[in-house]
């Protein structure tokens, strides 16, 4: 049985296929079409799945959207007539839009389909599985639990915007849900607006600026006194509710009313990529805590709801690292699974899986495996003749290695402070690089963080950068229980690596504080002594658990910095030209694709350098 799940029209579109349970392929729209976070219907994401599997259109069993569009539409209609007359000029902008297009979706993805490949319409069974309940799916049923708690966590549906599940065998049943407007995403969003970065994408920005706020300041506490008596009340098991006097998203075109803001925390909203003042850096530690006392609550209820000891989590809100890391320190459950595509993207893949076990019934099997996700390598995959095409096109210089010459070099190139541009096998699904599409440094290197982030990322300085250790090395560096595959958890470094803060170090700038040397791993240390860590497992990807083990080798370290292979605003790269573009715009030392390996020295003048400012908007 072949279904193929598919999710679009908000933010990454993506789409999923899956047969007889087993995932097969995954990708997202914005890989091929090179526009981050794109929503358009996923065509080339379509294509590609199809190809990979061996199947078209018409061998499917079915096609299962990620949400259900009336749903949705009813409760856009019925917040614009509980807010009336207040949203009036965004009523007149969507509901054209709806009327026109999303309110017709069926036939709108039957014409997409058609643009995809011919296919015979009264063959095909289109499914609409509910928004939570696909990301619920997409966390449940690729873990490797026959039963758990599952909690999803996210902006809004169509009406919820969090849900407590049971997962058990082949069944999922939804037993809690919060509705709108009522949202831990979207307050978490609107202060990633209020603090200048762009909603549905700096969110992880923001988690990343609040370690700067102090903790012990008055101003910190006094910003969480503020939040929690004029914003939100929080109950015991982690329901909230949002006065909606100080939030814009219901019904406007902005996520909070600027004024009202300005007047509560005494300083009006930061403009994005302005200076980033320790006032700013205090509010974001405040939501952040904030936050995290709201997940912990709803994941205590869920354990005491479902007496279960394993947690799968999804929805956006599950790619919050930090919030990961403290639930995994509470010891509430054994063990915890997270979808890496845990956004909306990974919505395609969950309906594909509701539509295979419970509208078709099918039974789910485990196989002994970390888990079903196949390490999260669902994407494409390159050739070696897709690799020297592209060289030849660009006249590029490069060598072609055997395995042991390449992970040797390549390690000893680490070593020597270089950054190396990685590509390798298919290309990862969900937000994260984890070493097939990635960006490699020397997490010894005190230099490392700010090459990386101003001469190849081109993004902002205080933004830290993730390890990728090898499984068996893990807590050897860093004080957590269980293995993270995914980068989905934030976990302290070990007090055994960690260098004693200077004096008056709370006082400092922020950039000051940036630049300390806080631990024998300076590169991937954040500010507070933590970091969102990858294990690599042999089983999953063999490649580069060779190459992080001959840096092993070669220096005594288990660990190397991974980050995305892209630049700002970009996405992550997919093809061999991506790739190679991304290098030469960039300035990364060598580019390692397959078994070939470009060293930029070598390599000839490169015209399109600094166009890349004018393709990719910033994030």
């Amino acid at each position: 049985m072949k279904i193929l799940g598919i999710s679009a029209f908000y933010h990454d579109s993506a789409a999923a296929i899956i047969e007889n349970g087993e995932i097969i392929a995954a990708a997202q729209e914005e890989r091929f079409t090179r526009k981050k976070q794109d929503a358009s219907f996923p065509t080339n994401a379509v294509k590609y799945c199809l190809e990979y599997a061996g199947a078209s259109l018409d061998d499917l069993d079915a096609i299962a959207f990620y949400d259900k569009p009336l749903l949705k539409f009813e409760r856009l209609l019925e917040t614009y007539y509980n807010f009336a007359p207040k949203g009036i000029k965004s009523f007149i902008m969507s509901i054209p839009v709806w009327l026109k297009e999303k309110l017709f979706l069926k036939r709108l993805i039957y014409e997409s389909l058609s643009e995809v490949q011919a296919f015979d319409k009264k063959k095909l069974t289109l499914l609409f599985p509910e928004h939570h309940l696909s990301h619920a799916a997409s966390a449940f049923y690729p873990s490797p639990f026959e039963k758990a708690a599952v909690v999803t966590l996210d902006g809004v549906g169509e009406w919820a915007t969090a849900s407590i599940c049971l997962g058990d065998g082949k069944d999922i049943t939804i037993l809690k849900e919060l509705s709108f407007p009522h949202s831990l995403g979207l307050l978490y969003s609107a202060f990633t607006y209020f603090l200048g970065f762009k909603v549905n994408s700096g969110e992880y920005k923001l988690m990343g600026l609040a370690p700067y706020g102090n903790p012990n300041s008055e101003r910190v506490q006094k910003f969480i006194k503020i939040i929690k008596d004029n914003l939100i009340t929080i109950n015991e098991d982690g329901s909230i509710w949002l006065n909606q006097e100080y939030f814009n998203y219901a019904t406007g075109l902005r996520m909070v009313h600027d004024h009202k803001w300005e007047k509560l925390f005494g300083y009006p909203r930061r403009a994005p990529e302005s200076d980033y003042l320790q006032k700013h850096c205090d509010l974001g530690y405040a939501i952040q805590a904030i936050t995290e006392e709201v997940v912990l609550k709803i994941v205590q209820h869920a354990k005491d709801l479902t007496g279960c000891n394993h947690l799968c989590l999804a929805g956006g809100v599950a790619l919050n690292c930090v919030a990961n890391g403290k639930i995994e320190a509470t010891g509430i459950f054994e063990k915890i699974f997270i979808q890496p595509a845990a956004g909306d993207a990974g919505g395609a893949l969950g309906a594909a899986q509701v539509s295979n076990h419970i509208y078709f019934g099918k039974e789910r099997y485990l196989n002994g495996a970390m888990d079903g996700m196949k390490g999260s390598y669902l994407g494409p995959i390159h050739t070696d003749l897709g690799v020297e095409l592209m060289a030849k096109k660009y006249d590029a210089i490069y060598e072609k290695l055997s395995e042991d010459e390449l992970y040797k070099r390549t390690a000893e190139k680490i070593a020597d402070g270089n950054a190396i541009g990685w590509m390798q096998g298919r290309m990862e699904f969900g937000p994260r690089a984890l070493g097939a599409r990635s960006i490699l440094g020397d997490p010894r290197n005190p230099e490392m963080q700010k090459k990386l982030n101003l001469k190849i990322k081109y993004r902002e300085s205080f933004r830290p950068f993730a390890p990728s250790v090898l499984a068996e090395d893990y807590q050897k560096y860093f004080k957590a229980d269980h293995i993270s595959p995914y980068m989905l958890m934030v976990h302290p470094v070990q007090e055994e690596i960690r260098h004693p803060l200077p004096e008056g170090y709370h006082d400092m700038d922020i950039k000051s504080k940036l630049y300390v040397n806080r631990s024998t791993l300076p590169a991937i240390t954040h500010i507070d002594f933590s970091a969102r860590v990858q294990t690599v497992h042999k089983e999953s990807n063999p490649r580069y658990w060779n190459l992080i083990n001959a840096f092993k080798e070669i220096t005594g370290c288990s660990v190397v910095v991974n980050t995305s292979f892209n630049v700002r605003g970009e996405p992550i790269v997919c093809t061999p030209e991506d790739a190679y573009r991304c290098f030469m715009r960039t300035e990364m030392d060598y580019l390692v694709i397959g078994d070939y390996f470009f060293a930029k020295t070598e390599q000839p003048d490169f015209d399109d350098k600094d166009n890349w400012k004018e393709q990719f908007v910033l994030d």
